[in-house]
């Protein structure tokens, strides 16, 4: 089922066959550097673990580009224990975190995960009555940072050694992108 498209970008749920694309997106040092961490490759068991079993209330999808699957995304209700530990527990409206990356390396640098991200907000405002979109990209990815900005989110929040990364817990920034805040 296609979630959004715009000729361009589509955005479909992820099927059983996609198994063979993450497996393949994820065992790849030059992605892997960026998701996960190049000392996790994946093989196919825990690709079926990760991005397969106990996934409720997790919307996973496939990236395609003028027709090509390239990339992941994922995207789902921030639970009560997120939202605080990310400043939230006030917050009355829906909050939606995201996740993604291009497994497809060559089109890194084109403007696609741009694009990628501006459909998915504006899917997730109509469609989801998402009223807040954080995500928490690692400090030191600042090729994600400038693209996370362009499109809107700002920088809300350190979170020191938030996640293991290649043998270390790094830090990440707390990025959020809220409706009706941002000029387009």
């Amino acid at each position: 089922m296609i979630i959004l498209g715009d000729n361009e970008i589509n955005i479909r749920q992820l099927r059983p066959a996609d198994a063979s694309l993450l497996l393949k997106w994820l065992s790849d040092p030059r992605v892997l550097e960026y998701y996960e961490g190049r000392d996790h490759p994946h093989d196919m068991a825990l690709v079926q673990k990760h991005f397969y079993e106990n996934r409720e209330g997790v919307t996973s999808c496939i990236i395609q580009y003028k027709g090509k699957e390239i990339g992941y995304i994922q995207f789902y209700l921030i639970d009560e224990e997120e939202k605080e530990e990310y400043g939230y527990e006030e917050f009355d409206g829906k909050i939606y975190g995201m996740d993604q990356f291009i497994g497809e390396v060559e089109y890194w640098n084109q403007g696609i995960g741009s694009l990628m991200i501006k459909e998915t907000l504006s899917y997730l405002i109509a469609n989801r009555e998402a009223k807040k979109i954080v995500m928490d990209p690692q400090t030191w990815n600042t090729r994600a940072l400038r693209v996370y900005e362009k499109n809107g989110f700002i920088k809300k929040k350190l979170l020191e050694k938030h996640e293991w990364h290649e043998g270390e817990l790094r830090d990440c920034w707390l990025m959020e992108y809220e409706e009706n805040k941002v000029e387009t």
